[in-house]
């Protein structure tokens, strides 16, 4: 999970502190529970993608109505999204990922109960609102801990949860629709959103004995690391008590075109997560554990691009072109698969590029936001951006659910978000300048940082 390999000492604040070894022991102690929080996460926000497939019928839910459902979750999650990442700032991570986790676990075991289509759709309404801030939280919890040297391959090794929920959640929703059909009287697709949701419960329980809300709160540290973390942090933001707040992210144009960037490739994103087993039974193909692991098979190439872009990335310590150019690569994949329908073999292979791509550069996307803004306007100004992305779910999926009704076909709905992603990497590329991120990283390449320096190049 690391990839420190050499003792790099803070002589400023620790001079016997191996740096090396102080974020090996940091990343052991929270990346694990992050990253199987965010797996949960992951596959209870889109195991109605499998469910739909046996609960449309029984509930007497369209697409029109699916795609409504996908998309009003977003709404709930954007109402809450800036209180969320406010409130966290006031009570800290443990409590706030603590009490996301549990209500949205309850949430998830709820749908299993729901008879309508209308209730499916508050039922995700509320789902949305329990998962408020879990993403845009743990993103801002990461800066508390680790330097931008080392973010983007952090970013993107949390991010990896998203890649091992979709190569797990088809075949283990496959499995659980197969094997507990009338587990205590419940129907397929209603065990699925029991079994699913448990968990969560569980960790959110666990992660408040688990987690430090600050390097200073955490007892597994001695006093040595966490004045070498600190000096890190504070090292690369030397004016960060100064000022910032509400009205610098607000006033910040930036912000605002870090979250149309967002929006956009978050519109593929989420259009894949949600369509894709309907997307593979149109190829033909009606077994559940068939579509379970054909779904799977698009994260696989996910998981490598990922880390070799955000790896990439860190040693170039370069962003923009990085997530630009995988928008477009990732666009190019979009407009192809209609090209490729009815042969399954290339319709796998190009999804699972555009996937790999789309999630490639969503791993180094967010480290461009906290290059972006000062720590102390980072919790409004994440929130924004992560916002913007769930505004896109919401407005896409109800397009995409739309047009598949409309047209009996997904094809021309990857089309437009196909146009979607080239136009978000435009602005990605125009609308935030190369010199906005480097006046932040110089700070972390000056000469009295030399640590930092040091692990950009491992």
């Amino acid at each position: 999970m690391s990839h420190i390999e050499q003792p790099l000492p803070f002589a400023a604040a620790a001079p016997s502190a191996d740096i090396g070894t102080i974020y090996r022991k940091v990343i052991w102690r929270l990346m694990p529970f992050l990253l199987l929080a965010f797996l949960l996460n992951a596959i209870d926000r889109s195991n109605i993608s499998f469910a739909k497939l046996r609960m449309a019928q029984d509930i007497a839910l369209s697409d029109a109505a699916y795609g409504l459902g996908a998309g009003v979750f977003y709404i709930g999650y954007i109402l809450f999204e800036l209180p969320s990442n406010l409130y966290l700032q006031r009570v800290g991570a443990r409590a706030t990922i603590a009490r996301i986790m549990v209500l949205w676990g309850l949430a998830t075991v709820a749908t299993a109960f729901v008879t309508t289509a209308n209730q499916f759709i508050v039922a995700r309404f509320f789902l949305g609102i329990a998962e408020a801030g879990f993403f845009g939280g743990a993103i801002l919890y990461l800066t508390y801990w680790f330097p931008s040297a080392l973010r983007g391959r952090i970013t993107a090794v949390f991010m990896m949860a998203v890649i091992v929920a979709g190569m797990l959640s088809g075949p283990l929703a496959g499995w659980i629709m197969t094997n507990f059909h009338g587990w205590m009287g419940l129907r397929d697709w209603q065990a699925l959103f029991v079994l699913e949701g448990i968990p969560a419960i569980l960790l959110g329980v666990l992660g408040w004995f688990w987690l430090s809300d600050k390097p200073a709160q955490a007892a597994w540290l001695s006093s040595a690391e966490k004045q070498a973390i600190a000096a890190a942090l504070a090292l690369e933001n030397p004016h960060s008590q100064t000022h910032g707040g509400l009205g610098e992210a607000l006033r910040n144009p930036r912000v605002y075109a870090a979250g149309l960037v967002f929006f956009c490739f978050y519109c593929g994103l989420t259009t894949l997560t949600y369509w894709l087993p309907t997307l593979i039974r149109g190829l033909g193909l009606e077994d559940l554990k068939t579509i379970g692991l054909l779904n799977s098979l698009p994260y696989v190439m996910a998981l490598f691009g990922m880390y070799l872009l955000g790896r990439s990335s860190d040693r170039r310590q370069e962003r923009r072109w990085h997530v630009g150019l995988t928008m477009l690569f990732s666009a190019v994949c979009f407009a192809m698969i209609g090209f490729a329908q009815g042969n399954v073999p290339l319709s796998i292979l190009v999804i699972s590029l555009a996937n790999a791509a789309c999630l490639s550069a969503g791993a180094v996307f967010w480290t461009i936001p906290p290059a972006l803004l000062t720590p102390t306007s980072a919790a409004v100004g994440i929130a924004i951006i992560s916002s913007s992305g769930h505004l896109a779910a919401a407005l896409s999926q109800g397009v995409v659910g739309a047009i598949k009704t409309a047209t009996g076909s997904l094809y021309l709905a990857f089309d437009v978000i196909a146009v979607v992603m080239v136009f978000g990497a435009l602005v990605l590329l125009i609308g935030i300048p190369a010199h906005a991120l480097a006046e932040r990283r110089a700070v972390g390449q000056s000469p009295t940082n030399e640590p930092l320096a040091a692990l950009k190049k491992q």
